[in-house]
């Protein structure tokens, strides 16, 4: 169900590969979360563009892409928070309806200024092909309880524009067991989306079935969390360590790749059982916890 594409994104969205791979309809999602242009050192990549060059080749990727959406698909474009008027921009030049600005705020400290606030959030631009989603999912969460609150909600709460619970990838412990890394411990790419953030982008705006394309594939999460809920994916991204980083992810499920966990926190979303397919949580009691099994069918000859 997922296929990694090795090459320039902006080469092989020309190519007719993914008409082939899912929906008749078209890509009904994209994830676009593309080197911030911040001078990173990229093996494949120059994070040192001018910054017309680097958002005249985001407007190309966006134009594209929309060529490439079924009427009413969606995107979801990533981007640090000073380059948010850049972003809405691209996303209008190229044909895309604003739906929504998420804000995802950060978990660890923002670095201080003496000039203005300290920097927490990045912000993700929710867009469709057409003035309304093909599919949108009212998700809800058992969110934590806020300290201003005495009771907990029985049903959970609908997910808003602010997403405050779910934590990034960042370099130290906190990245825990999901983070990739080498031998070294160091991360494999400087940017890593959470599980979680993928999770629920993907559950928002597809049901199964549903095609989703991720040009700048990186360390391949939205192909993993995409084929764990039966969606199909098409990932491209230039770097071959990258590429063989996600067949090898995809191939060999680690633990902490699993969403099975995630499933107890959407349980009050009316009709979950549609939205998320592949995956069967089974309850087992044991002394003073609960553990979640994941089931899975049989593809390629492996669970």
């Amino acid at each position: 169900m997922a296929k990694i594409i090795q090459g320039d994104c902006l080469e092989k969205l020309n190519q007719d590969v993914f008409s082939r791979e899912g929906s008749a309809a078209g890509v009904c999602l994209t994830f676009l979360d593309p080197p911030f242009n911040q001078g990173k050192d990229y093996d494949y990549f120059d994070d040192t563009l001018p910054e017309h060059e680097y958002w005249l080749m985001m407007q190309t990727v966006c134009a594209r892409v929309r060529d490439l959406t079924a009427d009413g698909g969606a995107i979801y474009f990533m981007q640090r928070e000073k380059n948010t008027e850049a972003v809405l921009r691209c996303l209008r030049e190229t044909g895309w309806t604003l739906q929504n600005l998420i804000i995802w705020t950060k978990r660890t400290s923002a670095v201080p200024s003496t000039v203005r606030y300290g920097k927490q959030f990045q912000v993700i631009a929710f867009a469709t092909k057409g003035k309304r989603p093909r599919v949108f999912n009212r998700l809800r969460i058992d969110a934590p309880l806020r300290p201003e609150y005495k009771f907990q909600r029985e049903n959970g709460l609908f997910v808003t524009d602010v997403w405050d619970d779910i934590r990034e990838m960042t370099s130290g412990y906190f990245a825990g067991d999901e983070a990739l890394r080498n031998h070294n411990g160091d991360r494999v790419h400087k940017q890593q989306s959470p599980v979680a953030l993928l999770l629920r982008i993907i559950l928002s705006s597809t049901m199964p079935g549903d095609l989703v394309l991720d040009p700048f594939a990186g360390t391949g999460t939205t192909l993993v969390v995409a084929e764990q809920v039966e969606r199909p994916s098409v990932g491209i991204e230039i770097d071959p360590k990258n590429v063989a980083l996600i067949r090898k992810r995809l191939e060999q499920q680690r633990e902490a790749d699993s969403i099975a966990p995630l499933r107890q926190y959407y349980r009050f979303t009316p009709g979950l059982n549609e939205i998320w397919q592949g995956v069967v949580l089974t309850e087992v009691k044991k002394p003073q916890m609960v553990l979640f099994e994941r089931r899975r069918s049989y593809k390629r000859g492996r669970v």
